[in-house]
């Protein structure tokens, strides 16, 4: 028996093709709905560095960036613990007031924010109207109408979240895996999701992906598997609203 993460086994996905640092910052912010301007460093610093760990486990190759802002964070964090220094020491000589912290974070996530809306606005302005996406509609509660509504499209970060909350739904703890066990390559596993989703004119949910039953072997190589047909834009994945349900559409 050998361990999950055996050199061959692995299968890498290069995650800096999809978002940077700043971009996961971001998703945690909004996911925690917290204050851009009064940033929880601890909270977020833990859950950023529990975002690394999981792009470890799956063996996505982690752009230096992200540990670069991993290292800021934690620095920010234990300059936030230190005791301030009083305006006026023993001899009477006043200090200058320190400054929060967080304050360069704060304006690079601000200032990152802005050009990406921008940027976003740009690449959007000539194929507004063309790519718009509707969801199935939902059956009607009694006495009132079908709902339906537009959907946009996930991160890859809202992905990884989809992907923790199966696995601990499905309560997975599979550490170990069988060498001579029959191998699933990423290659053949894209080609059968796209099999699946090519006879789905309204695509599937995320979770109807990952076959129950499953090791967590498979749901591993199925999760890099979709990460690479996002991509390779072999496929949208689309949201109504965000950290809603995720549905998987073949393009």
């Amino acid at each position: 028996m050998v361990p999950l993460g055996d050199p061959k086994m692995e299968c890498k996905v290069k995650l800096e093709v999809f978002e940077g640092p700043l971009d996961l910052l971001l998703h945690l912010i909004k996911k925690n709905k917290i204050d851009i301007h009064d940033i929880p460093i601890s909270v977020i610093t833990e859950q950023y560095l529990e975002y690394l760990n999981l792009m470890r486990s799956l063996n996505l190759d982690l752009a230096s960036d992200y540990l670069v802002m991993a290292a800021t964070l934690v620095h920010i964090k234990s300059m936030m613990l230190l005791p301030k220094r009083a305006p006026f020491d023993e001899e009477g000589s006043d200090h200058q007031e320190e400054g929060d912290p967080r304050e360069e974070l704060v304006r690079r996530l601000l200032e990152y924010e802005k050009y990406r809306r921008a940027a976003q606005a740009l690449s959007q302005a000539h194929i507004l109207g063309r790519d718009v996406f509707h969801r199935p509609p939902i059956e009607a509660e009694e006495g009132g109408e079908e709902k339906d509504f537009p959907m946009e499209e996930a991160s890859v970060f809202a992905l990884a979240d989809a992907f923790c909350r199966l696995l601990k739904s499905r309560q997975i703890e599979e550490t170990f895996l069988e060498v001579d066990m029959e191998r699933v390559s990423l290659a053949d596993r894209i080609r059968e999701l796209s099999e699946i989703l090519s006879g789905r004119k309204g695509g599937l949910l995320f979770e109807e992906l990952f076959p129950l039953g499953a090791s967590r072997r498979e749901l591993v190589v199925t999760f890099l598997a979709l990460l690479e047909m996002v991509r390779l834009r072999m496929v949208r994945v689309l949201q109504a609203v965000p950290f809603g349900p995720i549905r998987v559409i073949s393009v």
